[in-house]
């Protein structure tokens, strides 16, 4: 579990970084955000990959607000990947998703705040204003809910983190092992060959630490319902005439 380091003293926020892949919601929020904290030092990307290139390329922020719903990310993935890179930088989650379970993860892992996707201007501003303060923002309504103890001596949190180490096509055969197709089926769809298949399949499995692909589906299905985490759905094939 990650926590945040205490402060002395409110937070000075000198460089903000969002990450969202809506471009006009990204926008507006670059635009709240250096209104309410009157600097122009706020740098809007739209995915992980771009977010860690900023990173590699020198940006140090003093917040970060990541939206969980990104093209490269599965589940809470990106959150957990970003933490460890920037574990002593606040980050305030922003996400259509507000079921309870997901803010309690994301709340014991570290993060200072959640703000639902509809917030408006004036509760996006108290989140601010509590998480410079070195408080945490959570959502009205929200109940966190007493946990299961971890199953087989390995818990969701270490679930998710293997579940993120899978490259994006890993990723997607998982996501069809799970609904049940077999090795042909998954190769059509994903337009690759069988042997190339075998192959993620192989890779994936020694990622999970699972021999086979039964128990790699029990194992990213737990998770499923403990972490609300979700593998990527494949592109529909095109039907050709």
């Amino acid at each position: 579990m990650l926590d945040m380091p205490k402060r002395d003293g409110p937070l000075k926020i000198r460089s903000i970084l969002v990450i969202d892949d809506h471009p006009l919601y990204c926008d507006a929020l670059s635009s709240t955000l250096s209104a309410l904290f009157h600097t122009s030092a706020v740098r809007s990307v739209l995915s992980l990959r771009e977010a860690m290139a900023a990173l590699d390329a020198g940006l140090q922020p003093d917040l970060v607000l990541l939206d969980l719903k990104l093209p490269d990310v599965v589940g809470l993935t990106g959150f957990y990947n970003l933490k460890e890179r920037l574990s002593d930088v606040p980050f305030l989650v922003i996400s259509a998703d507000v079921c309870d379970s997901t803010i309690q993860t994301l709340m014991e892992a570290g993060a200072a705040g959640f703000i639902p996707k509809d917030a408006s201007r004036s509760v996006i501003a108290t989140a601010l204003q509590r998480v410079q303060n070195g408080d945490k923002f959570l959502p009205a309504g929200y109940c966190p809910q007493k946990r299961a103890a971890p199953k087989d001596g390995v818990d969701a949190d270490e679930i998710a983190r293997r579940i993120g180490e899978l490259t994006p096509q890993q990723a997607r055969i998982m996501g069809l092992i799970c609904a049940g197709m077999p090795n042909k089926l998954i190769a059509y769809e994903l337009s690759l060959a069988e042997a190339t298949v075998k192959a993620h399949i192989t890779a994936l499995l020694r990622r999970l630490g699972v021999r086979n692909r039964t128990q790699a589906a029990v194992l990213v299905n737990s998770a499923s319902l403990e972490r609300n985490i979700r593998m990527p759905e494949a592109e529909p094939r095109a039907l050709t005439g």
